[in-house]
């Protein structure tokens, strides 16, 4: 069997990076062990309730802030009460590598310091409309992770949900950072692919996304 040629790193939009396969099968297992563990509490995955009574199809847990519709705060009110657990070091590390191998700008990375995720776990009907990233009091780049099955990311303008966008397949250790002049781009999940994930990152089926974001918050 021939090897695997690394697919290019591609700017799908003017500070919209797409880097394919950027975890390996090791870091993608530990980022699901990590994600099971938070998975469980203090604030356990859940599906998000919208203000309007709709219920998200994805199910979602947080780090370092708990976000909800859309706010964040340090307690999980619209859940338990609890504080959800500290954004982790190691995250940090890893986040401003996902800038560094946008942008390539080593300034700018050391100086970028995420301090929540929010993590999504997509079953095969899960979906995720169009909307923008702008519940943060930051304008740095969300740095965007994908394991497990394959999905449609699109892509679009940052002035509606319709189009012009783009769509592009995100597969398992693909990276995707969103900043620049696409860093309130209107995005979203309209589909995923079943069956198409490797059982060996630890994930039986699905699709984990793991967004991490710098909230401008104190």
């Amino acid at each position: 069997m021939s090897a695997l040629i690394p697919r290019p790193a591609m700017e799908v939009a003017p500070g919209a990076w797409h880097v394919p396969g950027w975890l390996t099968l090791a870091q993608q297992r530990e980022l699901v062990t990590a994600c099971r563990a938070w998975a469980t509490g203090p604030v356990p995955i859940r599906h998000t309730r919208l203000p309007r009574g709709g219920v998200m199809s994805v199910q979602t847990v947080c780090v370092g802030w708990h976000w909800q519709p859309y706010r964040y705060t340090r307690t999980a009110d619209d859940v338990n009460g609890r504080r959800v657990a500290e954004f982790p070091d190691w995250m940090v590390r890893l986040g401003r590598r996902a800038h560094l191998e946008a942008y390539g700008d080593e300034h700018a990375a050391r100086d970028h310091t995420p301090d929540t995720a929010l993590i999504n776990f997509y079953d095969g009907q899960a979906r995720m409309g169009m909307h923008q990233d702008k519940d943060e009091r930051s304008s740095a780049p969300v740095v965007s992770l994908s394991i497990g099955d394959t999905c449609v990311f699109r892509v679009g303008n940052t002035e509606t949900r319709s189009k012009p966008y783009t769509d592009i397949e995100l597969s398992s250790g693909d990276l995707f950072v969103l900043g620049g002049p696409s860093r309130f781009a209107f995005h979203g999940v309209p589909k995923v692919y079943e069956g198409t994930g490797d059982p060996a990152t630890g994930l039986s089926s699905g699709r984990l996304n793991i967004t991490m974001r710098v909230t401008g918050l104190t």
